[in-house]
């Protein structure tokens, strides 16, 4: 485990905006709030055609090839995740949702574009006196957080 500690900064109430693209719309937040760090929590619809990566097509192979799904209709969602800057200094959102119609689930990260049906509410917690950032990691190809 690694680990490092932060105090909490500005929160910001987020309404997004119909055909809105999530992490998009949240990475360009940031920049133009100074946003470096943050904890998020979000609730409302996906759109139909939104795509969520569902997991790696094997569990332990490497490189990681992700798997993803795109939904078949309107959705109601919950997700949390969080920013922090990538190793050029830009800020990268990680967020994984669960995503419901009827009976049906899928939760995935939002990373390949999940679009607002109607109105998403965001609730975004800055994250002051900390340095963490993501690296990237040549063995998965992901950028990993490094507290």
């Amino acid at each position: 485990m690694k680990y490092s500690e932060a105090r909490q900064g500005r929160i910001f109430v987020i309404r997004l905006e119909d055909s809105e693209t999530v992490h998009e719309q949240l990475e360009q937040f940031a920049r133009e709030h100074s946003i470096e760090r943050a904890q998020i929590i979000i609730i409302g619809g996906a759109d139909k055609g939104s795509r969520l990566v569902v997991g790696p097509e094997e569990s332990r192979a490497l490189p990681v090839k992700p798997m993803t799904h795109e939904l078949y209709d309107a959705h109601e969602i919950t997700g949390t995740g969080t920013i922090f800057p990538d190793d050029t200094g830009n800020p990268v959102v990680h967020l994984h949702m669960a995503c419901g119609r009827e009976e049906n689930t899928v939760t995935g990260c939002i990373r390949n574009g999940v679009r607002v049906w109607h109105v998403m509410e965001v609730i975004l917690t800055e994250l002051l006196e900390n340095t963490a950032t993501r690296q990237p990691d040549p063995l998965t190809g992901f950028k990993l957080l490094v507290p």
